[in-house]
């Protein structure tokens, strides 16, 4: 394995659609979670699809990766505490809470509705974005970015440019007929 070339296109294209569906489907599972143990309203699908993911997810965490990792390497600080951070969470909250809102309108236009529903939260907007799970995206985001994202990175660079790009048309083979299934089918 030579480290020393340099990542072409494919590879990081291969890399990053990789990131998304991990992200779609720990997104999934995050939902499910939710829905059958916190809220303890029964199992359904939570994606807009037939797999198991959430695109949604899987969009914003490349969405975060590409906007927010320059801003998490730079050391920011007021005095002697680095501020960077909050600055990142700041960040997450706001990508995530636009991307959620333009999610609803897109699920709205092109399904007739949306997957959720936020009047019960206090600071809600057309019960589309909220305060609450603004907040716990932020969290989730940060935990995303600080702790899951460079595990999956070390993996990614442990498997080897062969071995991403043949899982990456495996998981774009089945996400093309997942897609064509939902749709077409």
């Amino acid at each position: 394995m030579n480290q020393l070339r340099r990542e072409t296109f494919w590879d990081k294209a291969a890399k990053y659609f990789i990131y998304f569906m991990l992200y779609s489907i720990i997104g999934w599972i995050y939902e499910v979670f939710l829905e059958v143990v916190v809220y303890q309203w029964g199992f359904s699908n939570r994606g807009v699809l037939f797999g198991p993911y959430c695109v949604i997810y899987g969009v914003g965490a490349i969405i975060l990766i590409f906007s927010l990792s320059g801003l998490q390497k730079k050391k920011i600080r007021i005095g002697k505490i680095s501020i960077t951070p909050v600055l990142v969470f700041i960040g997450i909250v706001l990508i995530t809470t636009v991307l959620e809102l333009a999610g609803s309108y897109i699920m709205e236009w092109t399904r007739g509705e949306w997957l959720w529903d936020y009047r019960r939260f206090a600071f809600n907007f057309q019960g589309r974005v909220a305060l609450n799970p603004s907040i716990r995206f932020g969290i989730g985001g940060m935990v995303f970015l600080y702790l899951i994202q460079p595990l999956f990175e070390k993996l990614m660079d442990k498997l080897g440019r062969r071995r991403v790009r043949v899982i990456a048309v495996i998981l774009c083979v089945i996400f093309i007929a997942d897609a064509i299934y939902t749709f077409c089918l």
